[in-house]
């Protein structure tokens, strides 16, 4: 028995060590590119340390005014950065909003509401994006940061609703009976007593919102053309169009692009972690 319990313990470190360095590996070696110099990355015989390294791609993606790619670059992390902001924001109130109007009232054509819901998230951007594209063509509204705002929340809108109803869901209604017989407002029991009560769930569904919007890449193509409007998924992809071919500063880029989601996860680690779990269990 002691035996089988050793091999099987083996068996999951092996199979652990397998899945991190596959899951690890692609970032490091991007680490790795986005530091080595040009000569290294075309070499017929690549290697994981290289022999000279530089961080010279990284000072002129935000110190040099003469460099195009890395202008155009600053740029798309601005924009990306305002539209993730915004539309985090504005999901994660109005459908934060809906989704409490869904987990406790109670009104005709609820049930369909919601799989509805569930169903414009589901549906594919592609189908959709020919007849987006001339309708928006009609509105003068194409190469514009509050279009593509506007986009992302159709999408993230009805995933913050069909996330958040659960957290709403699992919280005893007693907690709502009580404010309602101290006096509370149904908006007074909503700010004072649910919202601390899903605060976690609030943050992990934010989190998500923002990462969902920091990196779509569809709309932000299609949709946009110049630097004022273009995201960072969008200037990266164009690293290797217009552009020369430049491996080290395309890798520069992922890595920067992937540095702020990474660093919100581990600062709201605590509140992830419980938020994704907490919507799981009901009173």
């Amino acid at each position: 028995m002691m035996h089988t319990s050793r091999g099987f313990r083996v068996m999951q470190y092996f199979f652990a060590g397998c899945v991190t360095f596959f899951t690890l590996a692609p970032f490091f070696w991007l680490f790795i590119s986005s530091i080595s110099y040009r000569k290294d990355l075309t070499t017929k015989n690549l290697h994981w340390i290289p022999s000279e390294v530089t961080f010279q791609r990284y000072a002129d993606i935000f110190t040099n005014p003469n460099n195009d790619i890395a202008y155009a670059f600053r740029l798309a992390l601005w924009n990306s950065l305002q539209v993730a902001v915004i539309v985090t924001i504005v999901a994660t109130i109005v459908g934060g909003l809906a989704a409490y109007a869904f987990s406790r009232l109670r009104f005709r054509f609820r049930k369909p509401l919601i799989y509805m819901f569930l169903f414009t998230y589901m549906v594919p951007p592609v189908v959709i994006v020919i007849p987006l594209y001339i309708i928006i063509s009609k509105l003068h509204m194409l190469d514009s940061k509050l279009t593509l705002i506007a986009l992302n929340l159709t999408f993230i809108i009805p995933f913050v609703i069909w996330v958040m109803q659960n957290y709403f869901s699992s919280i005893d209604k007693g907690f709502e009976e009580a404010a309602v017989m101290d006096g509370c407002s149904r908006f007074q029991t909503l700010r004072y007593v649910i919202v601390p009560l899903v605060k976690p769930g609030i943050i992990a569904t934010g989190i998500l919102a923002f990462i969902m919007s920091w990196e779509e890449f569809l709309y932000a193509l299609l949709f946009t053309s110049s630097n004022q409007a273009k995201t960072i998924s969008v200037a990266i992809a164009e690293f290797s169009g217009k552009n020369a071919v430049d491996y080290g500063m395309i890798a520069a880029g992922g890595v920067i692009a992937s540095l702020l989601p990474v660093l919100i996860a581990l600062i709201f680690q605590k509140y992830l972690i419980s938020g994704m779990t907490a919507g799981g269990v009901k009173e």
